[in-house]
């Protein structure tokens, strides 16, 4: 996608430089943009817990980047081995850090020669983003198809998307997965509008959704969390698509806190909620995600301060009583009853066990 005209993805290879690996440092945006440069195992790790870059697909990439740098770093097996354990360790409920950890592992497993599984892991990498970039295009194309419904069904008039969190470019490679149909849709000269959930803490849609729609050129407005239903209520919103960073076979989506709500009023005022995600975000093993998708419990300071713009520095503002008890549930699951469908790179399929499986047959356990 662009930023002031220019082209980027969210993470990429330093040129003339390959183990150099440069991410955009969303802590300072919309107010700054800054490229960061990552040349440790330990930057990297800290990159993906602070959150300088967030999103299931973005911290698969960045784990798999994560691994090659490890190699680099380590003088046996052995230490390849424990520093991937690190990397998954990092943020637990993101299936997309085990899932790209344990690929590139398979990926080196043949050699011994650490020269030659640092070019394997360092190439696994580079095909990842590659892949990830096009499933996220993918879905682009496929989810087009109900916004373009949509606005055949209202007669050219607006379509008016609710999205919550940050499920754009700057979450995965490019593209994004929420972020893609709308893209595709606007590209193709679709009247559209969405409807930016602030989403607290750390406001990922006031600061990140909105400012890349912004640089895409795409109408947008931002609403606090809680605005949602009462829009849908009186028939502001159309379509609701959010993301995952987990999906179970069975079809439960887990995704930034507040999802659930957004789900039950979608629901209750009959309005298609879709979950847009890559096949790499779905767990096959799993198929009750409310009972054993593990969430993380993030830092209380996250809740207790709110970060802004001040006198031309980023700065953070305490927000609740000093000593006030808190806790900071990160993400919350969507049971699938309540999704309308899922939107992958290989089509649309209901939140179901039989629907998911005939989209991925391979997957499917002799």
């Amino acid at each position: 996608m662009k930023v002031n005209g220019k082209k980027y993805r969210s993470i990429w290879v330093k040129e003339d430089d390959p183990k150099t690996i440069c991410i955009i440092d969303q802590r300072q945006l919309p107010h700054f943009f800054i490229v960061e440069e990552i040349k440790t195992l330990d930057e990297m790790l800290i990159a993906i817990k602070d959150m300088h870059l967030r999103g299931a697909g973005l911290i698969g990439v960045a784990a798999a980047y994560g691994v090659y740098l490890a190699i680099m770093e380590s003088k046996n097996e052995n230490e390849i081995q424990s520093n991937a354990q690190r990397i998954i360790a990092i943020r637990p409920t993101a299936v997309n850090l085990k899932w790209a950890v344990d690929r590139q592992l398979k990926a080196i497993s043949n050699t011994k020669d650490l020269k030659e599984k640092a070019r394997i892991a360092f190439e696994t990498a580079g095909i990842i983003a590659d892949e990830d970039a096009d499933s996220s295009k993918n879905i682009g194309v496929h989810g087009l198809k109900l916004i373009e419904e949509i606005s055949k069904r209202k007669r050219g008039e607006v379509v008016n998307i609710l999205t919550h969190c940050n499920a754009g470019w700057l979450a995965f490679v490019d593209y994004g997965t929420a972020t893609a149909p709308i893209y595709a849709a606007f590209e193709k000269g679709i009247n559209i509008h969405v409807w930016v959930d602030e989403t607290r803490p750390r406001n990922q849609g006031s600061m990140l959704t909105a400012w890349e729609l912004g640089m895409q050129g795409v109408p947008c407005t931002v609403i606090a969390d809680n605005t949602g239903g009462h829009l849908m209520q009186h028939g502001m919103v159309d379509l609701v698509i959010v993301g995952s960073d987990r999906t179970t076979l069975n079809g439960d989506v887990a995704n930034k806190i507040g999802t659930y709500l957004k789900a039950l009023a979608a629901s209750d005022n009959q309005i298609p909620f879709y979950a847009a995600l890559p096949s790499s975000t779905i767990d096959w093993d799993l198929t009750d995600g409310v009972k054993n998708i593990p969430i993380e419990l993030r830092d209380e300071d996250e809740l207790k301060y709110i970060t802004g713009l001040a006198n031309n520095e980023i700065t953070k503002v305490l927000i609740t009583p000093e000593n006030a008890k808190l806790v900071n549930y990160s993400f919350d699951v969507t049971p699938a009853r309540l999704v309308t469908g899922l939107i992958t790179e290989r089509g649309i399929c209901k939140a179901n066990q039989e629907s998911i499986l005939a989209l991925f047959p391979e997957k499917r356990k002799l």
